[in-house]
């Protein structure tokens, strides 16, 4: 499975909603971000950021 860069990866409810709120609605947009960052967001989970570094992983990308 392919992951597009111009959306997020399929993850929870309450990850996705932290991710929109602190303003990444793309997976393009999170390459780069430091691990640690996205984990304080509230309701990002260990799964939600394991599925977003796969998906970017998939494009040869990374969080920092």
């Amino acid at each position: 499975m392919t992951s597009s860069l111009d959306s997020l990866p399929k993850i929870g409810a309450p990850a996705t909603r932290a991710l929109t709120a602190a303003g990444y609605t793309t997976l393009r947009q999170l390459a780069g971000v430091p691990r640690a960052e996205l984990a304080r967001l509230h309701g990002m989970g260990p799964k939600a950021l394991d599925v977003i570094e796969a998906a970017l992983d998939e494009h040869d990308l990374r969080l920092s």
